[in-house]
């Protein structure tokens, strides 16, 4: 792994993306059981979508927020309050027995969540070495499995058990606290060595010093606005094409193909796990390449598998969905180190925005497929999102950004 040669960081890394893991698999948990508590509490469609809109509020918006103010003002100890939310958020749903109190449970979850994202990205550019892109894959990794978990943890123990189980989860929470705990006491050694108590500038320089260089941009501010544009539309593209197969593809397989459920989940799965290879190797590659290009191949790259799929037989079916998910989840590590790069000294207001606009494409994303499909047909849906990666076309928009060696 390029750059990754000091084991005190590597370490660091690992306990960001276990931290991460826990932190999604936390948020995966509220939608797994959205069945159990609309038939315990006596919810309507438009309940559980307020609770989905409480939670991505939370989540969601407030990220680009506590990133701003943490690049101004860095609090090591951050991470751990954020935490000690989501354990208070997942203590009260393991007892809430009315709408208002879900909705303060879900909204404390949330809220741990937008001080986890852009704080650990922040950490975990501080711990790259010049590997940014290794880093921020290696965290994004954590999410992903997390999120992958979330429901198998809920059939497993919320399910037999009933939702008082939930508890079981702040019992991890806990222990998401004390391997926070750890990398923050980390974190607060390298701001006392870096000679000042803010991040506006300390995080970038200490890994530009690191690294062999990254620091004359030369960019104009019409150039830097014009990117960051381009990158939102890239990230649009990326999540809503994402959105529809992760929420829709187990459907699609069993409406086409006459899958049983079983089996298309095992379709869905190896669409994640190709999503996590990808990580990693859009991380490396973004590190040895140049992120610009790992952003060209990653989304209009993905984009002749995409608009095949829809016509293809079953095993076909299977490849490209593997290969969608592993070309096209290597672009958000480069996305993201990018849009940092483009301004420096800004990490945590970056990752928030960037993970923050995320997950909240995905979840309107979600729901216009939704209501699509209930309109027309679910295959109808999958050959229309097919068309989503051809927008990466608008990576010749992106300056490059050269690096000194």
């Amino acid at each position: 792994m390029t750059g990754l040669k000091n084991r005190a960081a590597i370490s660091i890394l690992l306990m960001v993306s276990l931290g991460h893991l826990l932190n999604d698999m936390f948020q995966a948990v509220i939608p797994a059981i959205y069945p159990m508590m609309k038939e315990s509490l006596g919810l309507s469609f438009m309940q559980i979508g307020a609770i989905t809109l409480t939670n991505q509020i939370t989540s969601s918006l407030l990220q680009p927020i506590v990133g701003y103010f943490s690049d101004k003002h860095p609090r090591p100890y951050g991470l751990v309050v954020g935490m000690c939310f989501t354990l208070t958020g997942l203590l009260l749903l393991s007892m809430a027995e009315s709408f208002p109190l879900v909705l303060i449970s879900v909204a404390f979850v949330g809220v741990g969540s937008s001080v986890l994202h852009p704080e650990s990205s922040k950490v975990a550019q501080l711990a790259s070495g010049g590997a940014k892109g290794m880093a921020q894959s290696i965290f994004q990794i954590g999410g992903n499995v997390g999120r992958a978990f979330g429901p198998i943890a809920v059939a497993l123990i919320v399910v037999p058990h009933g939702q008082g189980s939930i508890r079981w989860f702040a019992l991890l929470a806990i222990v998401a606290i004390w391997v926070l705990a750890k990398i923050c006491s980390w974190y607060k050694r390298q701001i006392t060595l870096s000679g000042r108590n803010k991040s506006k500038s300390d995080t970038e320089r200490r890994v530009g010093n690191q690294s062999s260089g990254m620091n004359e941009r030369h960019l104009s501010r019409q150039q830097i606005v014009v990117a960051l544009l381009v990158l939102l539309i890239l990230v649009f593209s990326k999540n809503f094409y994402t959105a529809n197969i992760q929420s829709y593809l187990t459907f699609y397989m069993i409406d086409k193909f006459g899958l049983s459920v079983t089996a298309s989940q095992y379709v869905l799965f190896a669409f994640l796990v190709s999503t996590v290879i990808g990580l990693l190797i859009g991380g490396e590659l973004g590190d040895r390449y140049g992120r610009k290009y790992v952003i060209w191949v990653s989304i209009l790259g993905s984009s002749p598998f995409a608009l095949l799929l829809p016509y293809c037989d079953l095993m076909w079916t299977i490849i490209l969905v593997i290969l969608v998910g592993m070309v096209m989840s290597s672009a958000m590590p480069a996305i993201l180190v990018y849009g940092t790069e483009l301004l420096p000294g800004n990490v945590g207001m970056i990752s928030g925005a960037f993970f923050g606009l995320s997950f909240g494409l995905g979840g309107i994303g979600s729901a216009v497929f939704g209501w699509l499909a209930d309109i027309t047909n679910i295959q109808y849906v999958f050959q229309l999102t097919a068309f989503l990666p051809l927008l990466g076309i608008v990576t010749y928009l992106l300056p490059t950004i050269k690096e000194k060696n």
